[in-house]
């Protein structure tokens, strides 16, 4: 008799910028669809984009560790992003960030955007839900931090969650997106940062997520 973890009812894609963040999980569930997608936007929407052309899925799971905007509490903790949007498309001069929308170069309101955001509305509700932004450059930059809380007031700061939404809207596919987090934005001492923590939380919500979508 095969063990629980080896049952799976639902094609789920379970997808992560690099390996050691999902680690844990896949290292005893081989009944799940596994894409490394590599770190940012460009390699994300290729490499999920041309997985897709191979098989349809119930639903993709993006796992993640991500840095936040929020206070101390949050280090270690996994949230369930709702909607995502990509930061860095735009304009900076003179300080001061606009984004395309804001500028008239596309409509906040075209097709995945709803008022700018990538939206997910088939959530599962096993994790807080948060704001997230995806920006293809990470910093020790204090105005660019500055310019995404004024713009955007995220909460969690990723290289690749938008795209995935992207895709998927697109697609008109389900999906979710699991971030935990492992440091504030902005700060690089390594040693402030709670990866195993993060990565920890993170794969215990992979599982119960999992479990949750088999029913």
């Amino acid at each position: 008799m095969p063990h629980k973890h080896e049952i799976c009812t639902m094609q789920i894609l379970l997808i992560a910028a690099t390996n050691f963040e999902i680690q844990p999980f896949i290292s005893t569930n081989n009944n799940i669809d596994v894409l490394i997608t590599g770190v940012g936007v460009p390699a994300t929407i290729y490499n999920l984009q041309k997985k897709l052309q191979d098989k349809r899925y119930d639903v993709v799971i993006q796992a993640g560790i991500a840095g936040t905007f929020l206070n101390d509490s949050t280090l270690g903790k996994t949230f369930l992003v709702k909607q995502d949007t990509f930061g860095d498309i735009g304009i900076e001069e003179k300080g001061n960030f606009s984004t395309i929308f804001k500028l008239d170069f596309a409509s906040e309101n075209d097709f995945p955007f709803e008022n700018g955001w990538l939206i997910n509305k088939h959530l599962l509700l096993s994790a807080e839900l948060v704001t997230a932004v995806t920006v293809n450059k990470v910093s020790d930059s204090e105005i660019q931090k500055q310019q995404l809380i004024k713009t955007y007031n995220p909460a969690v700061e990723s290289m690749e969650g938008a795209a995935l939404h992207y895709v998927c809207l697109q697609e008109n596919l389900s999906f979710l997106q699991l971030r935990s987090i492992s440091n504030h934005v902005g700060e690089r001492d390594k040693s402030k940062w709670k990866i195993k923590d993060a990565i920890s939380s993170l794969n215990i919500e992979i599982a119960k997520t999992v479990e949750l979508l088999n029913g």
